[in-house]
């Protein structure tokens, strides 16, 4: 069963996390890799939309289950594969040759609120759901390109609050620091304003990817450079 659906409505791609809460191992990241295929080879796309089929949750994070029986068991290259492949999901997002928006109508919690980041918008409903970086409780530190593509989401001073604190912020919250664009009262509104912001684009990909290239060149370049060494050390907990 496919964790991750595309489909193309009015050319936008919808890329649609559709596992429950929406766990992130290695199916997912191959499911969403897939999927961004798709978007870049249906040259009628124009701009990608990420939302989830779930009633609560956009993105709960890592598969904790996963990670740590794979840690517990050995399974090394299989932890490696799935922060490789997160990290070319990240990538991905960071340079696709087309505005990507983040419906999140429901819980963004840890890799979940980073997956957000990583997009170029953010839109949020607001009668439910937060936005988490519960890392600092869990004893799970972030990866150098982590830090780098959350700064360029939100203000540093809030970043550094959320990342030290783990406090679980609103869409009220986000919206005040420009996080989000916008708040909607709940998730068939967060996804209907989000098709609309997505319908305002129109641009050309060459010129789209080469300006996302130029702003994301150094996030890309931590990414593929000073990740490396946490992942292959598995310095990934604490």
């Amino acid at each position: 069963m496919s964790v991750v659906k595309f489909e193309v409505q009015n050319n936008i791609g919808v890329i649609t996390m559709d596992n429950g809460e929406n766990r992130q191992d290695i199916p997912f990241a191959e499911g969403m890799l897939a999927a961004l295929d798709a978007a870049e080879a249906d040259k009628s796309v124009r701009a990608v939309v990420i939302t989830s089929s779930d009633e609560k949750n956009w993105s709960q994070g890592i598969n904790l289950n996963f990670l740590m029986k794979a840690m517990q068991d050995g399974e090394h290259d299989e932890v490696r594969r799935f922060m490789y492949a997160m990290n070319e999901v990240f990538t991905r997002l960071l340079l696709a040759p087309f505005p990507v928006i983040a419906a999140i109508n429901g819980h963004a919690f840890g890799n979940g609120a980073m997956l957000a980041c990583a997009c170029d918008f953010r839109v949020m409903r607001s009668d439910r759901g937060y936005f988490c970086f519960p890392e600092v409780d869990i004893s799970i530190p972030f990866l150098p390109g982590m830090i780098e593509f959350v700064k360029k989401a939100m203000p540093y001073y809030r970043f550094n609050e959320l990342k030290l604190t783990g406090r679980r912020a609103t869409a009220a919250d986000l919206l005040a620091d420009h996080v989000i664009e916008a708040a909607y009262p709940d998730a068939p509104s967060t996804f209907d304003g989000a098709m609309e912001f997505a319908a305002t684009f129109n641009k050309g990909r060459g010129i789209f990817g080469e300006h996302k290239r130029r702003l994301h060149h150094q996030i890309v370049d931590v990414i593929a450079t000073e990740d490396k060494p946490y992942i292959e050390e598995l310095k990934l907990t604490m």
